[in-house]
């Protein structure tokens, strides 16, 4: 059951802006079009918890380490949705990542979807990720000038995560336009977004079905797609891909599978939450070592020193884990820019916050890791990128759950190791195929889009050959 938007705290008050007007609160406060990045500048002085309130809705937000570690204690607090995530509902319905904790098809499919992410179903994935990698090297190859990372890294991740998903080429590498299908998917996206904001504005109900009447077409031919291709697919006994296990197992217990419906849910789940979040981690990387050429340095000499002098060297899979300088650059780039910049909890039941504040299970805190991930007090000097913050000795100082890029407990990202594992493949390849060099004139924008992405970001790319590889 989807909560009440409602979310007073039982009448506790917390800092905000100053600017409140009466009925529409702090409306103004932050721009629609990018309500993250401004959070991130008024809020940065409110404290470890403050508040935005919008017409009658109020937004809590934790930026403290501390905070947020309490937060996600599985044993007192849960997922929420907060607005943003309820729309994007209609869209995605009862998938992993819009499911309500109790609702069954969450648990149904967080069980059945497991066996998708173990060591030898990664081990079916990577030469999938090897091969969309190359044809990325063959579109850069084709190009004069410099390459845009953040439009080259979301083909990349939309192409390697859609055949893996189910089997499918959207040809972002061959044709001429964007497969009508990506562009759908984004603008059905987007609407699910913008009508968040509405759905507490006087009138929000209405305009939101104005705009869903505007998208119908755009969601209608996203939902037909998939639908077809689950059609066809269930006549097969093929499971070589997360639609081929979606179709073909049952529960071990209850022998319940999932409707297809649902498992339409689930693809979009996979899709949306799975290639902007990876093609934001890969660009603010290469951004970060363009930046700072001593990182960069140390990269591409680990990743010489794995794949050897052949500039077209492909990583075995036990190979990976072997990148762990470049894994550490991934890790700090996301401690910076988390390109999921925050998420929502609730109390399992009433209880106190840091002693002080009473939570009720219908109350929701947002954490914001982008204060989460700078805080003072657990990251020296927050805003200088240093990969070796994530050594494995300086991570045991740490406090807990500091760190949170993908969520938290039984609800943080199930495709988290395929992430990783495909960041740091298309890293370490890079990496010993071209040097880069990036305008030292741009400054670094950030696009909000569902996540948190480099705009505008451009590298210039020089093959590495020998004798440029040995040493």
């Amino acid at each position: 059951m989807v909560r009440t938007l409602k979310n007073d705290w039982s009448g506790q008050i917390f800092p905000h802006a100053g600017r409140r007007k009466p009925l529409i609160g702090d409306l103004g406060v932050s721009s629609p079009r990018h309500p993250i990045l401004d959070l991130l500048a008024w809020g940065a002085d409110l404290g470890p918890i403050f508040e935005m309130r919008i017409f009658r809705q109020n937004f809590v937000f934790v930026s403290s380490a501390e905070l947020a570690a309490e937060l996600c204690d599985e044993t007192r607090f849960c997922k929420a949705l907060p607005p943003a995530i309820t729309a994007l509902r209609q869209y995605a319905g009862d998938g992993l990542f819009t499911a309500e904790n109790d609702e069954p098809n969450w648990q149904l499919a967080h069980e059945l979807l497991m066996p998708a992410f173990t060591k030898s179903a990664m081990q079916s994935y990577h030469p999938i990720m090897l091969a969309t990698a190359d044809e990325l090297f063959a579109f850069w190859e084709r190009q004069a000038g410099p390459v845009d990372v953040t439009q080259s890294m979301t083909k990349l991740t939309m192409e390697t995560l859609s055949r893996a998903a189910f089997s499918h080429d959207f040809g972002s590498f061959t044709s001429q336009q964007p497969h009508p299908f990506v562009g759908a998917m984004i603008r059905a996206l987007e609407t699910g977004r913008r009508k968040g904001g509405l759905l507490t504005a006087p009138g929000g109900a209405l305009l939101g079905r104005l705009i869903d009447r505007r998208n119908a077409g755009q969601q209608a031919y996203v939902d037909e797609m998939l639908d077809d291709l689950i059609a066809e697919r269930s006549a097969s006994s093929d499971d070589h891909d997360l639609l081929g296990i979606m179709l073909n197992t049952s529960h071990p217990e209850s022998e319940e599978r999932l409707s297809p419906l649902n498992i339409r849910y689930q693809i979009l789940t996979f899709l949306v939450a799975g290639h902007e979040t990876t093609s934001g981690a890969l660009s603010f990387t290469l951004y970060y070592l363009s930046r700072n050429p001593h990182c960069l340095a140390k990269a591409q000499e680990e990743a010489d020193e794995i794949l050897g002098d052949d500039s077209d060297a492909v990583p075995t899979f036990e190979q990976i884990p072997k990148f762990r300088y470049i894994r550490r650059c991934l890790d700090e780039a996301l401690r910076i820019w988390p390109t999921v910049p925050a998420f929502a909890r609730s109390p399992r039941g009433e209880t106190m916050l840091a002693d002080a504040y009473r939570m009720r299970p219908q109350d929701w805190a947002i954490i914001v890791l982008g204060f989460v991930h700078r805080d003072p007090s657990v990251w020296d000097d927050p805003d200088v990128y240093d990969p070796d913050r994530f050594l494995p000795a300086n991570v045991k100082k740490r406090p807990a759950h500091s760190y949170k890029p993908f969520g938290a407990g039984l609800r943080a990202c199930i495709g988290r190791q395929f992430a990783l594992h495909e960041s740091v493949l298309v890293l370490a390849r890079i990496l010993h195929r071209y040097d880069l060099s990036g305008d030292p004139d741009y400054e670094l924008a950030v696009d909000e889009r569902l996540t948190m992405v480099p705009k505008g970001f451009e590298l210039d790319l020089v093959p590495r050959r020998a004798p440029a590889l040995l040493r």
